[in-house]
């Protein structure tokens, strides 16, 4: 289950709003045609404290149902990604690198994670780097995803997704194969160095509740993974989620869960939310 919320977690432009955004993590969505409120919520996928503050729990007791990226209590959720892990056409890892490049791999992930590359062979590569997160903390892995369903199992309320496993693995086949193995071989010869540092920034973005610092900070990250590619992993999966939060919210009061870099920008989600006419204000 730990991995189903990395790889949910990493699929989270530069800041295109000239009004800049309040540092929150919890916004109220609001509008005349709503009898009630829902909430958009920033969450970060790894963490070493994911305890919710009042104001989140009140908001998660104010409101009907939980949305996540996706149905992280769907049963058939670890199967699905099983499914999706491979790369298309019979693409390998060794094909992609050299045979002295995919040794400094295998060297490596048998040091940190006790297995060979072979056994990753065929696995798109940035689906390893997730399964590497947890040794990016200091802390045993926490989700913020995790606690709120854990509230919402309390209140027996129903946990539900933005987007489908399938879908979303289909971003890892959207950015080139190439890429994703040139990026985990560069954490193999660097051994984490470049991305422990670069996760205790995100954290600390995070802790500030500095969600467009959060967006700049992928706009201008080393990996390429995520700096050339916001609109596969953010953009798109953002004005895909609009009609779905929009068509929710009607129905009954909710609480959205989503990736913090989600939010934030021209293209985020609070924005998207704004020009189709809703007030999205952050709740202090």
């Amino acid at each position: 289950m730990k991995h189903l919320f990395l790889i949910a977690g990493l699929l989270t432009s530069l800041v295109g709003n000239s009004q800049e955004l309040e540092k929150s993590l919890l916004w109220r969505i609001s509008s005349n045609e709503l009898q009630e409120p829902s909430y958009l919520y920033g969450t970060i996928h790894a963490t070493c404290d994911a305890k919710l503050d009042e104001n989140t729990l009140k908001a998660l007791d104010d409101t009907q149902q939980l949305f996540l990226e996706l149905d992280m209590d769907d049963k058939s959720m670890q199967m699905q990604m099983l499914k999706h892990m491979k790369m298309n056409d019979g693409t390998k890892l060794s094909t992609l690198l050299t045979a002295e490049e995919f040794k400094i791999v295998d060297d490596f992930l048998k040091k940190n994670m006790n297995m060979s590359a072979k056994t990753f062979d065929t696995f798109k590569p940035f689906i390893v780097s997730t399964m590497l997160l947890p040794k990016l903390l200091d802390c045993e892995f926490q989700s913020v995803e995790s606690e709120l369903m854990k509230v919402t199992k309390i209140q027996e309320e129903e946990i539900l997704g933005l987007e489908k496993m399938e879908d979303q693995m289909k971003v890892f086949d959207a950015i080139p194969y190439k890429t994703q193995a040139e990026e985990l071989l560069k954490t193999a010869k660097g051994d984490l160095s470049n991305e422990k540092d670069e996760f205790k920034k995100m954290i600390l973005l995070y802790e500030q509740k500095d969600i467009e610092g959060l967006l700049i900070m992928m706009n201008d990250s080393d990996n390429k993974i995520t700096s050339e590619n916001q609109d596969i992993l953010l953009n798109s999966r953002n004005k895909n989620w609009i009609p779905i939060i929009i068509e929710t919210i009607k129905e009954k009061p909710t609480f959205f869960g989503v990736g913090a870099a989600h939010l934030a920008g021209e293209e985020g989600v609070i924005n998207l939310l704004r020009v189709q006419g809703y007030t999205v204000e952050a709740v202090k």
